[in-house]
């Protein structure tokens, strides 16, 4: 970890006592990791990420009073730093692709080994989506299969200021945050999009983002 770089501040929702000590475990004593706190509820989640704000939230799908998708329905993303991780034992796409449009910007499954764990948690917090490569592919199907938008072109004539732009997109910036590091108007950006949309055949920035990294438009580790 960089000298004098803050850990990463997470909190699990989870509501397996077992899994969140074996998180607690796992990054105890590290310098790049830190957990500020567990709840084993959807609503006790949603009282705690108004506290505390973490950097990042691993949010279970499964869990009682409000599950995981019932707590992304809730959070106003633009009120808090916060990014969330899906952690999850199930498979069902279905659920993956609901929680990626809600606001996830990444999915792991619990069966996962703890280094793509950590490595998810720097990748998304600092700005990435993060699925691994059978995941990745799954979405991509899941989301062909809940929006129709046409054919896409197998080799999208973009130009480099729409490369540009898909980049951005991908590391989580807001059209106008886009438009500040580009010298351009948020309207100007609104009408990039417009045209990359159209040409990649995509329907919203999410599906952008994750039909660029399928397709390596932009630089994935």
């Amino acid at each position: 970890m960089t000298k004098g770089k803050s850990p990463v501040r997470v909190l699990i929702a989870d509501d397996h006592a077992i899994f969140r000590d074996g998180l607690r475990k796992l990054f105890e004593g590290s310098d790049e990791v830190t957990i500020i706190g567990e709840a084993s509820n959807g609503n006790e989640c949603i009282r705690m990420l108004g506290k505390l704000k973490p950097d990042i939230l691993l949010l279970d799908l499964r869990m009682p009073e409000k599950d995981g998708l019932g707590v992304l329905e809730e959070i106003n993303f633009d009120s808090i730093p916060t990014r969330v991780i899906v952690v999850t034992a199930a498979e069902d796409d279905r659920d993956v692709v609901r929680a990626m449009r809600l606001g996830a910007r990444g999915v792991v499954l619990k069966q996962s080994a703890s280094d793509l764990l950590l490595k998810s948690i720097k990748k998304v917090h600092e700005g990435e989506i993060w699925l691994d490569n059978r995941m990745t592919a799954e979405v991509i199907d899941a989301f062909k299969r809940s929006a129709e938008t046409g054919q896409r072109r197998d080799k999208p004539l973009l130009s480099d200021r729409e490369k540009e732009i898909v980049q951005l997109v991908a590391q989580g910036f807001r059209n106008r945050e886009i438009g500040e590091k580009l010298f351009i108007s948020e309207q100007t950006v609104k009408n990039h999009l417009h045209n990359i949309f159209d040409k990649l055949g995509v329907s919203d920035r999410l599906e952008l983002a994750l039909y660029a990294i399928h397709h390596r438009l932009i630089d994935q580790t």
